[in-house]
């Protein structure tokens, strides 16, 4: 089973404000994270999100500090994000991941999921996959889609982890119920195929390919044809029996 698979490419700002969650920054996969109710967000954290999608930089950094200084997991977050990447101050990878790592301890999954993203992918510290598994699944066991995602790729190439297809079907199978694009193509790759205990069943997976057509897929849109039209033959050859 080969799956397409997506990444952030760079790490960003999660901004919180009026009840909705942000990206700020240039990712690659601009999914929102799951909030779970995990983050209360303060005056002062407001305020620094503002500012930094205002472009000002420096007062969201102190807005932020101030914030995670009292425990707010959303600005230790930021906090963290900013100093990685160097906004707003000179980059500080070790005070950076330092703030990251109190996010992902106090259970915020996106923080969870970016911590396990940097050792998975070995920015900002020495390459650790099986590190990287741990937050992953912490961050997954919360619904983040995106950990989801993660886990299952790590799964299906043996990676931090042995190789299990099966929890890898699982784990696909939850982000491509979270809504991720690329999820629902590969479960319906596992429909199509069977096997690793799932049974083969195409009605199933035209339905997966269908979701991530209907997302822009286009390589999803051609196996929904694929399968739309063998599924009317085989009723055809059924029917003239």
């Amino acid at each position: 089973m080969t799956a397409r698979k997506t990444k952030a490419r760079r790490l960003s700002i999660l901004a919180l404000a009026l009840g909705a969650w942000f990206w700020a920054g240039v990712a690659h996969a601009q999914t929102p994270a799951q909030s779970q109710g995990e983050t209360v967000v303060d005056d002062e954290t407001q305020t620094a999100v503002a500012d930094y999608n205002a472009g000002n930089f420096g007062a969201a950094l102190k807005e932020f500090h101030h914030a995670a200084d009292r425990g707010n997991r959303l600005a230790e977050f930021n906090y963290a994000m900013m100093l990685l990447n160097g906004e707003g101050t000179a980059a500080d990878v070790g005070e950076g991941r330092k703030w990251l790592l109190k996010a992902a301890e106090a259970n915020m999954s996106h923080a969870q999921y970016v911590y396990g993203k940097m050792y998975d992918d070995g920015d900002f510290v020495t390459r650790d996959p099986a590190v990287a598994h741990e937050w992953f699944l912490k961050a997954a066991q919360q619904g983040h889609v995106q950990a989801e995602l993660a886990l299952a790729n790590q799964f299906l190439d043996g990676r931090g982890t042995p190789r299990d297809n099966a929890q890898a079907f699982v784990w696909y199978k939850k982000a491509a119920e979270g809504g991720d694009m690329t999820a629902q193509y590969v479960t319906g790759s596992f429909y199509e195929l069977g096997g690793d205990g799932v049974q083969r069943n195409l009605n199933v997976a035209r339905a997966y390919y269908a979701a991530a057509a209907a997302q822009g897929d286009p390589a999803a849109r051609l196996k929904y044809q694929e399968l739309s039209q063998a599924l009317q033959k085989e009723a055809k050859r059924q029917g003239a029996k």
